[in-house]
């Protein structure tokens, strides 16, 4: 009922743990039942390790939250070592999000990844991140350098590429083709929208580097127009996201055109929701004798 593919890669549920919500994603299976989501997708993974942004890097907001993380992780060489072993025991797939600073970083992460024996399903590949200092968006605004990094990536791996993509750019649905000519098998949108908070009493900046990525509830509307945008061009399946809180959001975010969901902002409130938005999805199905959730792909009225 739940079940669905991208390429040759079968999902139990359609979804996700969005990267960077869930650590690398064995931390949270002793209170998470792991097994009720399609796939974990484990934090952004970089060359070097990073201890990304000072503090303040997170501010949550009265419906959402801007965050500046800046890609805090323990660097490729560690993940192999201490992380990717582990992931062997959690109870659903996973993905490794893979980031970088230039177009070499992302080749040599994923270089250094498949040359391990690791039992990822595939990759998604953040070009699209707002809340570091350099490198990540580039990528994700010019439809050539996508082509041109999607296409790098293609020859390194036989498992799923997915492209994250950034809301901050003029046409989305480019940066999406562009990313389907260079041999991506899905795309994942959105990332968080770039904004910024301030105290009116100090006027002190919430957020050290001042502009971060805004996620939750807010941005909801703004990225389902973006995927819809998206779904009436490219041919790949498309991963929703951008403020899912719950099973009524994911079946809005499928009919607009994704095949699999990502739910992120809500797992910082409390990660157990997500399981449970598994079972109310299926009652959804049940009670309106819908066979499979792909039967709601793209179905929408004018």
């Amino acid at each position: 009922m739940l079940k669905t593919k991208i390429r040759n890669i079968e999902f139990d549920s359609p979804i996700i743990a969005a990267s960077g919500t869930f650590g690398y994603g064995d931390e949270v299976k002793k209170f998470v039942d792991l097994s009720k989501l399609g796939c974990v997708i484990t934090k952004s993974i970089t060359l070097e390790p990073r201890i990304g942004n000072p503090s303040p890097r997170i501010f949550e907001s009265e419906s959402g939250m801007i965050n500046a993380i800046g890609l805090a992780n323990l660097g490729v060489k560690k993940f192999c070592i201490e992380k990717l072993p582990a992931l062997r025991n959690i109870d659903t797939n996973f993905l490794i999000s893979i980031a970088g600073s230039n177009f070499d970083d992302y080749i040599k992460v994923m270089e250094e990844i498949e040359n391990c024996d690791g039992s990822h399903v595939g990759y998604e590949i953040n070009i699209s991140c707002p809340n570091v200092k350099e490198g990540g968006m580039e990528f994700g605004v010019d439809h050539e350098v996508t082509l041109k990094l999607t296409s790098e990536l293609r020859k390194l791996t036989h498992k799923i590429l997915i492209i994250k993509l950034s809301p901050n750019v003029t046409s989305i649905e480019k940066i999406a083709l562009a990313a389907q000519d260079g041999g991506a098998d899905a795309v994942s949108a959105v990332n968080t929208f770039v904004g910024m908070g301030i105290n009116y009493r100090t006027g002190k900046m919430t957020l050290s580097t001042k502009f971060g990525g805004v996620s939750g509830p807010p941005i909801k509307p703004l990225a389902l127009a973006k995927i819809h945008k998206i779904y009436n061009e490219v041919e790949i399946p498309i991963i929703g996201m951008g403020g899912i809180s719950n099973f009524e959001d994911v079946v809005e975010f499928i009919r607009v055109g994704s095949t699999m969901v990502q739910v992120g902002t809500l797992n910082y409130r409390d990660p157990s929701l997500i399981s449970k938005m598994n079972d109310k999805l299926k009652n959804f199905l049940t009670i309106n004798k819908i066979n499979n959730i792909s039967e709601l792909i793209g179905n929408y009225c004018e």
